[in-house]
Formats: C-alpha cells, structure tokens, sequence
C-alpha cells in the first residue's frame, strides 16, 4: 500500500485553504449565514471549496447542460449556474418549497436565475420525464443516499461520452469503513461506491474532498 498522503482538515487549516481560494463573494456569505441559521440542518450545505471546485469544473468540461439532484438552499447550484456559459441550463430537482425559496432569492441576487429551472417533485420523477437521448453534459448528486443508485443511472443514461456525474458524500464522515455503522444511509453508500467501482461505462475516481467527492466521466 502506498503511503498516506490526505490531511486531516484543522479549523485552522481549512480557514487557510478558504482564504486562498476565490475571494469573498457577498452573496455567496449571505446564503451561506441563511443557511447556518437554520441550524443543524445546515450540515447538507457543501463546503466553500466545494463550491469552488464545482464552478471550475463546469467551466472545464465545457457543460452547458446541467442537473443537480438535492438543491437544499440553493448554494452548489448557484455556484454550477456560475461556471455555465450565458446560455446554459441548470436543471434542479428538489422537493422543499421552504429551502428552496432561499435558493431562489439568492439566485436572483447573483444574477443567474434566468439559468435555473427548479422542479419541486421527487427527483426520480423528474429524471425520468427527460428525454432518453443524450443531452445532460453535468450532473451533482447530493439527495437522499438509498436513490443514489438509482439517479445515477437516470442521468448516465442520457449522457454522451465524456459526461461527468459528481456524487457528494461518498465517504460519509467515514462510516463507509465502520463494520458497526449498518443504518441505510450507510449501506446504501456503500452500494453505490461498490456499483461506480465495478462499472466499466465510466472512469471514475473518489476524492476525499470535504465528505467525500467522487467523479464518473462516462466513456
């Protein structure tokens, strides 16, 4: 086995790792101390740097189409909406009317909500309404963990070669390797990393970025 090479996150150093990203977005801040005064909860908001990343890798491949599966309060959405050319679509699928309403707010602020179409409905739903053919560039998936399989393959399947499938939470806080932790959250990622692991149709790679990141980039 190679030796170890991830950090373990301090406050302190991931303070720093912030502070040398992009620099302070006010809409971004305000959305964020939205989301955190809604307390626990907040936890599903991705990290800055995630964030981050989500924009660059949009403007990377190039996406024009994308969808999002779990919106929550809007944050990794704004920020896929950002790195989406002028003309480009975001497709988000989430069922809360309550944290979508901050999403939207936020959206209009940043000046991309005329690149955002929301579907408030079970996102398997919506997914299965699109057209088969291959049209979707970009995909994130941060919903509910017993369908991630499931999304997955909906939205692989209306992808061309070089489509790139993010998948959030793949690590989860590291219960993925506790023999203990047998709850269905748990099992059902740790499916859904066995089934990307063992799929010929993508190249994939796990990241430990934030809770875990992984990337499928269909063939």
């Amino acid at each position: 086995m190679s030796e170890i090479k991830s950090l373990g996150l301090s406050p302190e150093l991931h303070a720093y790792l912030v502070d040398h990203g992009p620099p302070p977005d006010p809409v971004l801040d305000s959305l964020a101390r939205e989301t955190q005064a809604l307390g626990p909860i907040s936890i599903m908001q991705v990290a800055p740097e995630q964030g981050a990343l989500l924009t660059m890798l949009v403007r990377l491949t190039g996406a024009r189409r994308a969808v999002e599966i779990g919106t929550f309060t809007g944050y990794s959405a704004l920020c896929l909406a950002r790195g989406l050319p002028d003309d480009g679509t975001l497709l988000c699928c989430d069922t809360s009317e309550e944290w979508t309403a901050i999403a939207r707010r936020h959206w209009e602020k940043a000046g991309v909500a005329q690149k955002i179409e929301l579907k408030i409905a079970p996102a398997i739903e919506t997914l299965r309404a699109l057209p088969n053919s291959p049209h979707i560039d970009l995909a994130f998936i941060d919903a509910d963990k017993v369908s991630y399989i499931d999304y997955y393959e909906e939205i692989l399947a209306r992808m061309g070669p070089g489509g790139l499938v993010l998948v959030d939470n793949v690590l989860w806080a590291g219960n993925v390797v506790n023999p203990e932790a047998k709850d269905a959250n748990t099992e059902a990622i740790r499916r859904f990393n066995d089934h990307v692991a063992a799929d010929r149709r993508v190249d994939s790679v796990m990241l430990p970025i934030s809770d875990g990141l992984t990337f499928a980039r269909k063939k």
